[in-house]
């Protein structure tokens, strides 16, 4: 891998694609996209500029913060991880510190171009992702929690299209904020085997963001029946290897539940953007998936 590659590396591309679906969902459920009819009218939308910036915003501020993960893990990654960029050799900590920087300082920029509110909610993100990988991962209860809240507070990033949205739709953070933190209970057991109770404890966390997207329906502007289909699709991803691994006795296992858990944030946000903007929508949102996939065949996702 070259050294360009290795810090490509660090900025986990394929889950940086995720996070530009959180952003096309929070978009779409603000109002901000007026309307859109692939097969009649083309596509027409309002301030698609404001997009644009948010999805740069949201490029620095994930890359950033999983950068600064290695770098705060770099000592105990040369005992479990020696393969990553930094232990490795192939990155440098200075150059990943440089890296990282730079990266969450633009996503706060690129977000200031759009509202203050969006600089606001953007710096909340960059803050709470440091305190995760300096602090946070390390807690069992608080950990997931403070990692479900970067992704909550990326989803309000896409609200904040329409700053006034985002009183009217906070409550939709909480479902990323569960998922992920489902997630992050899952992984860790990626190095030594994980902890049963805790496996169960992320289904029903998983069971708990289903429900979750299925009382959107009580909003009038939530159409369920374009939800299904997706839902359908994410059920299938993420329950099986969560239940393979249910055992937990198997790193290799635990990491491809983490893998798929991750991927599928994709189709989660595809469904809920589908009933908020009609199933054209979510299928343009879903259509980040393969993408994602692909990228991931040349650099992890955890």
């Amino acid at each position: 891998m070259t050294k360009v590659g290795a810090y490509l590396r660090l900025m986990r591309p394929a889950n940086i694609v995720t996070a530009i679906a959180d952003i096309m969902l929070g978009y779409a459920a603000s109002g901000a996209l007026l309307s859109l009819s692939l097969w009649e009218n083309g596509f027409e939308a309002a301030n698609l500029y404001l997009l644009g910036w948010l999805v740069l915003a949201t490029i620095g501020l994930y890359g950033g913060g999983v950068v600064f993960n290695d770098v705060f893990d770099a000592e105990l990654d040369r005992v479990e991880r020696p393969e990553r960029p930094i232990p490795s050799g192939r990155a440098s900590l200075a150059g990943a510190s440089i890296l990282g920087l730079v990266l969450l300082v633009g996503g706060v920029l690129a977000a200031w171009q759009v509202s203050v509110a969006s600089a606001a909610i953007a710096l909340a993100v960059a803050l709470l992702a440091l305190l995760y990988d300096w602090k946070g991962k390390h807690h069992t209860f608080l950990g997931p929690i403070n990692m479900g809240a970067c992704r909550g507070g990326n989803l309000l990033l896409g609200v904040s299209a329409i700053p006034a949205a985002i009183e009217d739709l906070w409550f939709i953070a909480l479902i990323p904020i569960v998922y992920i933190a489902a997630i992050t209970m899952v992984s860790r057991g990626e190095v030594h085997g994980g902890n049963t109770a805790a496996l169960k404890g992320a289904v029903a966390m998983y069971a708990l963001v289903f429900a979750g997207i299925i009382s959107l329906a009580l909003l009038p502007q939530f159409n369920l029946l374009y939800s299904l289909p997706f839902l359908l699709l994410f059920a299938f991803l993420i329950f099986p290897p969560l239940l393979k691994a249910l055992p937990a006795r198997e790193p290799k296992l635990i990491i491809k539940a983490v893998k798929a858990g991750i991927l599928a944030l994709i189709v989660m946000n595809a469904s809920i953007a589908a009933g908020f903007a009609g199933w054209q929508y979510g299928l343009i949102v879903l259509l980040l998936l393969p993408v994602s996939i692909y990228i991931a065949k040349s650099f992890a996702v955890t």
